[in-house]
């Protein structure tokens, strides 16, 4: 039975080393980690993907103002019907039998007007067309023709998106570094988690060696009748509590370092250890500066733009489809046809078609009315609502400039407080070991010296927070004065 016991134990030991082996550990200063989260993290990759998506959108928006040549036809296209006649002999209609076999093909060139809303095209087209009924064959050619379409009085979509989707790129690309500095932010906020589990467990171990070696002294100082016994119970419980955080701070510490690890994209095989910064930037921030960057800057003010804007084009759509539209088609070109194929461009001849269709609503029960009075009734609430998120954006960044310039005195408050409370732990543990003071005592400055060592470290996170929230509002690096940018070329990539 003890071998079996000690060849369990031996397998158990050597499975552990054997995984701890094969653990790559990974040493990461803070800026390591942000570097990190901003180059593999999966928030990262999902900000680089959204952004590829608004660049392709922006894309097709300029597409349409690029000249577009397409082929079209149709082949076959047979009919065989009874077609009405106008017979000039007899002045009267007569009804023709038809049986007919069609092959069309154009080819046509086409460019949008953006200011006009309308388009021109050049085309050239072929048909091949065969009567059954009379037993003939015929090419029809279009050599060359242009075409103007052109709404009158109508919405023109193209001159509302040339506002639109330049400033939707925009703040695409702006968005885009803001989502860096988000991702930045959850670093931080993985970063200190750790770091704190990594402090949890260092106080927990000392705590509990404190704790045993208190422990153990109090058993002989009880012994030799210079302690109560109500003080030896208070130094085993302390020693008990000491045991259980112990536990609790290495448990504690695994989840963190999962979570660190799942978000910067590592795998199970890397253990992360951290080295917490000590040193802050000296930085003062001046409000008036940020708020001009952040107005500038901000992927959110630019949308309030972009929906001030879409509500207005909804405005000139709705005014536009309550009274009349028409719609300008005009052709002019050459046309020729001939039973041989290269006598069909022999003899063109001009060719030329203008139509103008008009719609005029006469009876709508004030449907046209309605759809504008709502557009512009949501337009003016958007101006309402943009001009609140402009008054709480500023309020809110302001109070976010000053809460950044006191976090530097904060954070050196809390070193100061941090180096007090470890000194007066260490005194209060010396006159507890000579007799002079009471375990009560030496509690209380233990539990100090744990909050202080723990608030330093929030104080730093603190910091950081801050700092990359206001990187993130103003997009604008203010350790280096400059602008955020990316290669968004690499992006696409």
């Amino acid at each position: 039975m003890k071998r079996l016991l000690l060849f369990s134990l031996i397998t158990a030991f050597l499975c552990f080393n054997q995984k701890t082996e094969a653990q790559e550990l990974k040493k990461l200063t803070f800026n390591e980690v942000i570097k990190l989260a901003e180059e593999q993290s999966p928030n990262a990759l999902m900000a680089k993907h959204r952004f590829r998506s608004s660049y392709w959108q922006y894309r097709t928006f300029i597409a349409q103002y690029r000249p577009s040549l397409t082929l079209s036809g149709s082949t076959p296209e047979y009919s065989t019907a009874y077609s009405r006649v106008w017979d000039s002999r007899t002045n009267s209609y007569k009804y023709v039998s038809s049986n007919i076999l069609q092959n069309l093909a154009t080819l046509s060139l086409t460019q949008n007007i953006g200011w006009t809303g309308g388009s021109i095209a050049l085309r050239s087209s072929l048909t091949r067309e065969n009567d059954f009924e009379k037993d003939t064959s015929n090419f029809i050619t279009t050599p060359v023709s242009i075409v103007l379409t052109q709404p009158i009085f109508r919405y023109n979509s193209l001159r509302w998106q040339k506002k639109t989707e330049p400033l939707k790129y925009e703040a695409a690309k702006k968005t885009f570094l803001s989502n860096i500095e988000a991702v930045h932010t959850q670093a931080v906020q993985y970063f200190f988690s750790l770091a704190l589990a990594q402090i949890n467990v260092q106080i927990a171990n000392m705590n509990f060696l404190n704790a045993d070696t208190l422990w153990q002294m109090s058993q002989g100082r009880y012994k030799l009748g210079t302690i109560a016994e109500n003080e030896l119970l208070e130094m085993q419980l302390s020693w008990l509590n000491t045991k259980t955080a112990k536990k609790e701070a290495e448990m504690n510490l695994r989840d963190r370092e999962i979570r660190l690890r799942s978000f910067l994209g590592f795998n199970e095989n890397v253990k992360v250890e951290l080295i917490i910064p000590i040193e802050i930037p000296t930085l003062q921030i001046d409000v008036q500066e940020v708020i001009d960057l952040a107005h500038k800057n901000n992927p959110e003010l630019i949308n309030q733009e972009i929906t001030l804007l879409t509500a207005q084009s909804n405005v000139a759509q709705a005014k536009a489809e309550k009274g009349l539209n028409a719609n300008l088609t005009a052709s002019f070109g050459l046309r020729d046809q001939d039973y041989y194929f290269n006598k069909a461009y022999a003899q063109s001849n001009n060719s030329q078609v203008v139509s103008v269709g008009i719609t005029v609503p006469i009876l709508d029960w004030g449907l046209g009315r309605g759809k504008y009075r709502m557009a512009k009734s949501s337009y003016e609430l958007a101006q309402v609502q943009a001009n609140q998120a402009y008054a709480d954006f500023d309020q809110n960044l302001y109070l976010d400039v000053e809460q950044f310039n006191l976090q530097a005195e904060q954070v050196a408050t809390a070193a100061k407080s941090d180096t007090v409370a470890m000194k007066m732990y260490e005194v209060t543990k010396q006159r507890f070991l000579i007799g002079k003071i009471e375990v009560l005592e030496l509690n209380n400055a233990d539990t100090k010296k744990d909050q202080n060592r723990r608030a330093y470290i929030q104080s730093l996170q603190n910091y950081w927070n801050y700092f990359y929230n206001l990187r993130s509002l103003a997009l604008y690096d203010f350790l280096n004065k400059k602008p955020l940018e990316t290669d968004y070329e690499k992006l696409l990539q």
